[in-house]
């Protein structure tokens, strides 16, 4: 099987964690792991104690942003966002079960505390909420532009006030009136 990035390059057997294997690129340091392995290695992997929020990722690998191929059966590979926040994205062939992380995607990975949870990140639960936080970001930088900082700092707390009101449907009603 070739690279789908270096195209050229032979994928050898490698291992990225121990019980967890993948064919990996000696080139671009990509691997194409197969998610049944990766399901083996989830059942017997001690996940971390380590329950606080993710460090903030200082570096963050290459990521491929044009569409990949499989190297198994060369159907085009989905794209799934990791957060909201960072841009690589994992390749998945729906076909082969296959995963391609690009080079360094795994620490990237265990760096926002999502090594263990790829079944929940490739669920559209967890890809519906990444577009609807990135949404709701764009429309408060859009809100910070037209107003300011200031004034827009306001219409969030009105916004919290208003999102339990009791009587918010009133409240709206009357606002839109006047």
């Amino acid at each position: 099987m070739k690279c789908p990035v270096c195209k050229t390059f032979e994928l050898r057997p490698t291992m990225i964690e121990e019980l967890l294997p993948a064919m990996g690129c000696e080139q671009c340091k990509g691997s194409l792991v197969g998610l049944l392995y990766y399901r083996h290695w989830a059942e017997h992997h001690k996940p971390s104690s380590d329950t606080s929020a993710p460090a903030t990722v200082a570096e963050l690998p290459a990521d491929t942003t044009s569409a990949l191929r499989c190297p198994k059966c060369e159907r085009i590979m989905t794209k799934y966002r990791l957060t909201g926040t960072v841009a690589n994205r994992l390749d998945v062939c729906s076909i082969c079960d296959e995963a391609w992380l690009d080079g360094g995607e795994w620490q990237l990975l265990e760096q926002l505390q999502l090594s263990d949870k790829l079944p929940a990140v490739l669920s559209d639960t967890w890809q519906r909420k990444i577009r609807n936080e990135s949404s709701e970001r764009t429309r408060q930088e859009i809100l910070r532009r037209d107003l300011g900082s200031e004034d827009a700092g306001k219409v969030e707390t009105i916004r919290s006030w208003l999102k339990g009101h009791p009587a918010k449907s009133t409240i709206l009603t009357y606002l839109y009136r006047n």
